[in-house]
């Protein structure tokens, strides 16, 4: 029955396709994102919408107006992985050309190459690496999401992020004995969450600086 799960799934996307008596085997194939084309870059129907309203004066921009368009999905796949890296305050990385990112997914560490097919992954607290040639830059990552598209572009979004060589492993040590020792002696629900927060970032900052 599994094996044909697929088959049932088309169906129902492309409906009963009954009209007037008749059945339709035809199915529609829904396109990946990176497939479909890049928005244009006015947004025509707020521009004819202002028009009606204040024609001599000339409408305000709109963010589509001050985005990039997506680049298409290559026919090959190209040597090199372009990286977006971005924090809520400030961008780490941008449209950066590297060999390779791992990621610090909730389902183990991930390696991003050229050619990745399209995922969306959740980071967990860990570490970052961003390759490029013999070089290779670390960063620990609190949380946050990876978006890998198929034309080879990576954008990752961090709530915090830090290189690694700016972490203190003593203060790390003495943090994950800190919360250790909140844990243990945590009387309520709030006390051993928070505390169990604690220890897990401050294991994976030590397992971090180890790595």
């Amino acid at each position: 029955m599994f094996r044909h799960a697929s088959r049932f799934l088309i169906r129902a996307a492309a409906g009963d396709g009954r009209s007037h008596g008749r059945t339709s085997a035809v199915a529609v194939a829904r396109a990946f994102s990176s497939d479909v084309p890049a928005a244009p870059s006015q947004d025509t129907a707020f521009i004819e919408a202002w028009k009606k309203v204040a024609p001599n004066i000339e409408p305000p921009k709109t963010p589509l107006e001050f985005m990039k368009p997506r680049p298409p999905t290559p026919s090959a796949i190209p040597s090199k992985l372009t990286v977006n890296f971005v924090l809520p305050y400030q961008s780490e990385i941008s449209s950066k050309e590297v060999d390779m990112v791992i990621i610090p997914a909730t389902t183990g560490q991930m390696g991003v190459l050229p050619g990745h097919v399209a995922t969306i992954a959740e980071l967990k607290p860990g570490l970052l690496s961003v390759h490029e040639g013999t070089e290779v830059t670390k960063y620990f990552v609190s949380s946050g999401f990876a978006f890998i598209h198929a034309n080879s572009f990576a954008d990752i979004v961090a709530i915090e992020a830090v290189p690694i060589d700016r972490i203190d492993p003593s203060l790390v040590q003495k943090g994950l004995t800190d919360f250790t020792q909140k844990l243990s002696s945590a009387t309520t629900d709030l006390e051993k969450a928070e505390a169990q927060i604690g220890v897990d970032v401050h294991s994976a900052l030590n397992a971090a600086l180890s790595g």
